[in-house]
């Protein structure tokens, strides 16, 4: 344990050093958020990029223990569909940081980076079945990881909205899978050091994107968070159980949103707006720190439950996080229509 505590501050510090160095490269290429009227109210031009200082951070940490990293049952080709993956999504990142591309040119890059995670060979044989035994999914298993990915990178990417918030959640969902590959029985070191090396980089970043942000993630580092994330589970044996417990709030307000703009003849991906949860939670008088702990609670109670219970507790967890969404939305609704006849 001494080793991986050793990792995890080094991983911090370097992480913190190329974030201050990417600021600086921003503010020089200027590439720069700039607030407006309707969802940005940051003060002043705030450097983009920040999620390169992750990505390099985290490639870098785990190429220099390289060793320990192929050590476990994955192939090199595992990790390079991976590498290569992520760095689709930081060219693209980079682009639409710099240029604001179209939707559909936004859409590319993610699909570059599935395309390449499959291509490495990366996937899932099978998953738990609930009331006992497994499901095989043969030629499934490409469709699932692809849904997966895209659904838990437009997750991230959604919600980077509030300061701290997807760097914060990033960091939760990687320890909790540090920790669960890291019991007797799903003993996997090699995944609990790349987990714990991307909540170590997330911590490092979120010394400058803590509210008030001195740097925001960008397109790049959105995506990215969610992709690494999304991917430790699949190849931590397939647990995504977990991590959807940890971001289930987060992706069933992603859901809830594609839906609602889908119904109003809204493009769900192009239409910005602040009906998302972590917005409507400001509404209701709590500042920007208090709803971004808020997130953090849940997903970390939710998070912990995730490493105690059996398949059939994870199904009713995600069952409970469903009729928690469903409450929220009555409740905001139900505000909605008071504020109208006001």
């Amino acid at each position: 344990m001494l080793l991986y505590l050793q990792i995890f501050i080094f991983t911090i510090l370097l992480s913190a050093g190329l974030t201050f160095l990417v600021m600086k490269l921003a503010k020089k290429l200027k590439i720069t958020d700039r607030p407006d009227a309707e969802r940005k109210f940051h003060q002043g031009n705030i450097p983009l990029l920040g999620g390169l200082a992750i990505f390099l951070t985290f490639f870098i940490v785990l190429f220099f223990f390289r060793d320990k990293i192929l050590a476990g049952d994955l192939l090199p080709g595992h990790w390079l569909g991976f590498f290569i993956g992520a760095c689709f999504l930081m060219i693209g990142g980079f682009f639409d940081d710099k240029y604001n591309l179209k939707p559909i040119q936004q859409f590319i890059f993610p699909c570059l980076a599935i395309i390449s995670v499959i291509a490495g060979g990366v996937e899932i044989e099978k998953i738990t079945n609930p009331l006992g035994g497994y499901l095989y999914l043969g030629w499934l298993s490409a469709i699932l990881i692809a849904f997966w990915l895209l659904g838990v990178m437009y997750t991230t990417k959604l919600l980077d909205g509030l300061d701290g918030l997807v760097s914060g959640l990033t960091a939760i969902g990687s320890l909790t899978i540090f920790l669960f590959t890291l019991t007797t029985k799903y003993y996997q070191p090699d995944i609990a050091l790349a987990a714990l090396v991307l909540a170590a980089a997330s911590l490092g970043f979120l010394f400058f994107n803590w509210q008030p942000a001195r740097v925001f993630l960008g397109e790049g580092g959105s995506l990215f968070l969610g992709y690494a994330l999304g991917v430790l589970a699949i190849i931590s044996g397939g647990k995504i159980a977990i991590a959807l417990l940890v971001m289930g709030i987060p992706i069933l307000d992603v859901a809830w949103t594609i839906l609602r703009r889908l119904a109003a003849g809204k493009n769900p991906f192009k239409f910005a707006d602040r009906r998302h949860l972590h917005f409507r939670l400001l509404e209701t008088g709590l500042t920007v720190r208090q709803a971004v702990l808020l997130f953090y609670v849940i997903s970390i109670i939710f998070g912990l439950n995730a490493l105690f219970l059996q398949s059939i507790g994870k199904a009713f967890a995600l069952i409970t996080l469903a009729g928690i969404m469903l409450l929220v939305v009555i409740f905001f609704a139900y505000l909605d229509r008071k504020s109208k006849r006001v």
